[in-house]
């Protein structure tokens, strides 16, 4: 029965994990569309990609028995977010492409110093823990991505740039894993998902108590309608800025006017 729910949890943190591997596919499509990267950062996917090829080498049965269910959906995830790497690599401008290069650099070479180790140097328990400790660390450093949001939450009390579904999905992917590694006694896969687990807890909470306030920028969009972008939003204080000018302008003149009637009725 136990191995019957470990295979659920397994199955289920899959289909979870890829929702979260495709969610950012709209903010690619834009990268394609404009063909720029703009403000976006491709930092956050090379964190991932490292994460997905360490668990995925963690997952294999030479290296950890019975956890093929892990390998399986890191092995997607590496794929697709190596994709996502490449594509801010094509449309990223220069200066941001050669630091993406050298953090994909750094990536690879830590991928490859574990695998090399684990194989030319340990073996049995030892390689089980050290990769274990190394895709441990990685997803801590994933998950713990959202601090940022959240401590932007707590700062404007708006949950604008925190969607309740990539928050839902983040507390139940960490869920799935959290209990996947408990049914099989692995703390590298419950502690790092239980630690997902909490703060996708704490974005819910958080989401509850600040779901009334849309944001600044919400405001803007009015109801359903898009965000004006940077460019618009300054135009259009200009624009303010000119008719108040030309506003001022008509007044002092008016008051010129009115002081040359009192002195011409004087007369």
């Amino acid at each position: 029965m136990e191995h019957v729910a470990r295979f659920f949890f397994g199955v289920s943190g899959n289909v979870i994990a890829l929702f979260l591997f495709l969610s950012p596919m709209v903010t690619f499509w834009r990268i394609i569309k404009m063909k720029s990267t703009q403000d976006f950062s491709g930092v956050p996917y090379n964190v991932a990609l490292l994460n997905c090829l360490l668990l995925a080498w963690y997952g294999l049965p030479f290296v950890s028995p019975n956890n093929i269910l892990l390998s399986t959906i890191n092995v997607t995830g590496s794929v697709i977010e190596a994709i996502y790497v490449v594509i801010f690599l094509i449309f990223a401008e220069r200066r941001s492409r050669l630091r993406l290069l050298g953090l994909l650099g750094g990536v690879v070479a830590i991928f490859t110093t574990v695998v090399l180790v684990s194989l030319l140097a340990l073996q049995g328990n030892g390689r089980d823990v050290f990769c274990g400790v190394a895709g441990t660390v990685s997803c801590i450093c994933m998950y713990a991505a959202p601090l940022s949001v959240m401590r932007l939450v707590i700062k404007t009390k708006s949950v604008e740039f925190m969607p309740l579904l990539l928050s839902l999905s983040v507390f139940l992917c960490g869920t799935s894993w959290f209990i996947y590694g408990l049914l099989g006694h692995d703390p590298f896969i419950y502690i790092p998902n239980g630690c997902g687990c909490f703060l996708g807890m704490v974005q819910l909470i958080l989401y509850a108590i600040y779901r009334k306030n849309k944001g600044p920028a919400t405001a803007l969009a009015g109801k359903g309608g898009p965000v004006p972008a940077v460019d618009d939003l300054e135009d259009r204080k200009k624009a303010t800025a000119a008719v108040d000018i030309a506003e001022a302008k008509i007044k002092v003149a008016g008051n010129v006017a009115v002081d040359e009637s009192a002195v011409a009725a004087q007369v």
